[in-house]
């Protein structure tokens, strides 16, 4: 990534006017500012913001954060109330699915239209057509007006535009969520190969995607900007943010206690484990300690004690060699009487995707537990460890109350326990599984 900055954002705010009657609109009018007739919204206060070329900046935040306010300043098609934008170089921005399409113009002729306001000429705009037709991928669509399209059509249309006109800097606004997930892969592709040299900005209420994609999020909290860093901790900011509006404010700062070392026995293994583990592919992974310091946030009706990784003999483990059975247990404490307890955890790499993860509630659905006040319980996952890439991973848990849908969360700890993935035979993809058999054979 280039340091040379092609989005500032200094001092900026925005506030909207609001009237409580239609004739306080033209009261104002007439007054010409002499008397306000309206209440001042402010959707943005205070922003100061530097992105620069290469870079892909993710905003998370909850409804009415101010992200899509934000947006349309960058993009132009609103002006602040104070301070001041400076954007180098040409900007393509999907903001709302079907913004600047006409409905009663063809699919064709919005492309055209489109394409021209954002700075292509006619002969580059016929020079382009068929590549945009085929990354929308549309068919006789393309020809049709766009009242009569699905909201994936729309999207389909828009950023296939936009993939096309040479911007220097993309701006999109929650639009890959209604995709479908082979055009919102396409759409990733391309993302990361224009992030070689250009600039995104990204915003979405999915985390895993804001982890996987973004190199560096903010975090907007009633238009302002509460935390800038990497997105898996401003994604982990979010999620508090989410339960805190769900049911008031965390009671929580952490909790807890260890875990040690030994090796493990399979049921079922890979037909190459024992070339795998007598080379340097065997896949090593390192346990440290259940970090009782590690940050959560509920509200605090039930505690993490403690939690480790023992093999299927229930010793502790320092070490795992990938694609052997583990234990993942939870020890925990009600702190006051609990109906319907529920404790999950999901496994998550560095960059905060979410592996794979689970909880007890299906289990227990129609046996539930209830626990009083000092009660000590425990949960236990029993699984196969996956062959898992080089690298940093962390398990995050959570003790809740109620059903999947609807719960309370008494604590959930962000990455308590981490481990590290050493050599590896996983040769694609986040995390590989036992093979039982592979073939290569010939016919005929």
């Amino acid at each position: 990534m280039c340091s040379e900055p092609v989005v500032h954002v200094q001092g900026v705010a925005k506030y909207f006017e609001i009237y409580d009657k239609p004739l306080h609109r033209l009261l104002q009018m007439l007054w010409r500012g002499r008397r306000s007739y309206y209440r001042q919204y402010w959707a943005l206060r205070h922003i100061d913001l530097t992105v620069e070329r290469g870079e892909c900046l993710g905003i998370i935040g909850r409804n009415g954060a101010g992200k899509s306010t934000l947006l349309q300043i960058l993009a132009g098609t609103l002006t602040p109330s104070s301070g001041s934008v400076e954007v180098s170089g040409r900007v393509a921005a999907l903001l709302e699915l079907g913004s600047g399409f006409n409905p009663e113009f063809t699919g064709r002729e919005n492309v055209r239209l489109n394409a021209a306001i954002l700075g292509l000429s006619p002969a580059d705009i016929e020079e382009r057509f068929e590549a945009i037709a085929a990354f929308a991928d549309i068919g006789d669509f393309m020809d049709q007006p766009v009242k009569s399209y699905s909201s994936g059509m729309a999207l389909r249309l828009a950023f296939a535009v936009m993939a096309h006109v040479d911007a220097d800097i993309l701006i999109i606004d929650e639009a890959l969520a209604v995709g479908d997930a082979f055009f919102t892969q396409k759409c990733m592709r391309f993302l990361r190969e224009f992030m070689r040299h250009k600039t995104v900005i990204f915003v979405s209420h999915d985390t895993a995607a804001v982890c996987s994609l973004c190199s560096r999020a903010v975090l907007l909290h009633n238009g302002e900007i509460a935390l800038s860093g990497s997105p898996r901790e401003v994604s982990q900011r979010y999620l508090e943010e989410l339960y805190a509006e769900q049911q008031g404010e965390s009671c929580l700062q952490g909790q807890s206690t260890a875990a040690q070392a030994a090796d493990v026995e399979v049921e079922y293994r890979d037909m190459r484990a024992d070339l795998f583990n007598g080379s340097t592919l065997r896949n090593d992974i390192e346990v440290f300690r259940f970090d009782p310091q590690a940050a959560s946030f509920g509200k605090g009706g039930a505690s993490i004690e403690r939690v480790w990784l023992s093999d299927i003999q229930e010793r502790p483990l320092q070490w795992i060699v990938g694609g052997e059975r583990v234990n993942l247990h939870a020890l925990c404490r009600a702190q006051q009487t609990i109906h319907r307890p529920i404790v999950g955890f999901f496994i998550s790499n560095a960059y905060g995707q979410h592996l794979f993860g689970d909880n007890t509630f299906l289990t227990y659905a129609h046996n539930p537990l209830t626990l009083e006040a000092g009660q000590s319980f425990e949960a236990v996952f029993s699984f196969r460890m996956p062959v898992l890439a080089a690298g940093q991973y962390f398990v995050s848990l959570a003790i809740a109350e109620g059903t999947q849908g609807s719960h309370v969360q008494h604590q959930w700890a962000h990455e308590a326990l981490s481990f590290v993935s050493h050599s590896t035979s996983c040769t694609a993809g986040l995390m590989g599984i036992p093979m039982l058999d592979i073939r290569l054979e010939r016919q005929g």
